[in-house]
C-alpha cells in the first residue's frame, strides 16, 4: 500500500465560525452529514472539535461529542480522530475526558507549550493569542490515557522542537511504535511552511513512523502537495482553511478532500479506504 495516501478531514476546529464560512458545522446533524460527504470524496479519517449547537463555541461536553461520534459511526466507516485541544478555557481534565468516553480510533496529542495566535501575516497584527499549554507531564498523562483506551495518538508538531520533545519523552516508552506525526504549518507562534522545514521535520522522525501535514489558510494545498510528493499523508478541512481556491469559500471540508484526492491521483497515489488507513497508520486492534 505504498502508493496509498490517508486523507483526514478536520471539520471545524476551535476558531472557525459560520460568520467566516457558513458551511462550518455546529450541530450534530451538520457534523454527521459533513463527515459522510468527506468519506464519499476520499477521506479515511475525520477530525472532530465538537461545538455547542446553539452558540457554535467549542465544547468539552461528553454528551455532545458522543452524539457526533456515534452518529458518524452509524452512517459510514470513516475513522474518528477526536481533538484533545478543544478550545480556550477548557481544563486539562476536560481535554482528555472524551478519550475514555468515546474511544475514538485516533486522538490529537499536542506535544509542546507554545504561543498560539491568530494573526494578520501581512501587517503583523496579532488578532488573538494565548499560551497553549502542553507540558511534558501533561503529554505523558494524555499518552497514558490513550494507551489504556487503545487510541492512536496523532502527535501534533507545530515546530521541529516539538518532534525533539517527543523523542526525548519516548526514551521512557510512553508511546507505542510506530508513532504517527502531524506537521502543522502556518500557525502564528509555530513554524511557517517552506520545503526546507518540511524536509527537516520529516528527517527528524523515526524511519518507521508515519506522518501527515496540514497548513493554515493559504499554506493548506501547497503543504499537502509537498506531502503527496514526499510520501506523506494529508489533512484538509474548514478547521485549517476556509477556502477552496483564492478567496472562494469552500462548500465544505468535503470539497477540499475532493481537491487533494484529485491532486494525489494525478501523482499516482490513490486515497486509502478507512480499512487501509487502519493498517497504514498502525492503529491498535480493538475487539
Amino acid at each position: 500500500m505504498d502508493n496509498k495516501v490517508v486523507i483526514t478531514a478536520a471539520l471545524a476546529g476551535a476558531a472557525t465560525r459560520k460568520e467566516q464560512n457558513p458551511n462550518v458545522p455546529y450541530t450534530k446533524e451538520e457534523f454527521i452529514e459533513e463527515a459522510v460527504k468527506c468519506y464519499e470524496n476520499g477521506a479515511a479519517v475525520v477530525h472532530i472539535h465538537a461545538r455547542d449547537p446553539k452558540t457554535g463555541m467549542p465544547t468539552p461536553d461528553i454528551e455532545v461529542i458522543s452524539g457526533i461520534v456515534e452518529g458518524i459511526r452509524a452512517r459510514c466507516p470513516i475513522l474518528i480522530n477526536v481533538s484533545t485541544a478543544i478550545g480556550v478555557g477548557v481544563t486539562k481534565e476536560q481535554r482528555i475526558a472524551p478519550i475514555a468516553a468515546v474511544k475514538p480510533d485516533l486522538a490529537s496529542l499536542n506535544t509542546g507549550t507554545m504561543n498560539f495566535a491568530l494573526a494578520d501575516h501581512k501587517s503583523g497584527e496579532i488578532l488573538f493569542d494565548f499560551v497553549f499549554e502542553n507540558t511534558f507531564e501533561q503529554v505523558k498523562k494524555y499518552a497514558k490515557v490513550m494507551r489504556e483506551n487503545m487510541v492512536k495518538p496523532e502527535l501534533e508538531c507545530y515546530d521541529i522542537g516539538h518532534i525533539h520533545s517527543v523523542l526525548l519523552l519516548q526514551k521512557k516508552n510512553i508511546l507505542d511504535e510506530p508513532m504517527h506525526f502531524n506537521f502543522v504549518f502556518g500557525v502564528a507562534g509555530g513554524i511557517r511552511f517552506k520545503m526546507d522545514y518540511l524536509v527537516a521535520m520529516r528527517n527528524s522522525i523515526p524511519e518507521n513512523a508515519t506522518w501527515c501535514t496540514c497548513g493554515v489558510g493559504p499554506n493548506s494545498f501547497p503543504v499537502n502537495m509537498a506531502a503527496i510528493v514526499m510520501g506523506g499523508h494529508l489533512r484538509v478541512g474548514l478547521e485549517d482553511n476556509l477556502y477552496i481556491a483564492g478567496k472562494q469559500l469552500a462548500k465544505g471540508s468535503w470539497e477540499q478532500v475532493a481537491k487533494v484526492a484529485q491532486m494525489a491521483r494525478l501523482l499516482d497515489r490513490e486515497p486509502a479506504t478507512p480499512d487501509e488507513a487502519r493498517v497504514i497508520l498502525n492503529l491498535p486492534k480493538k475487539d
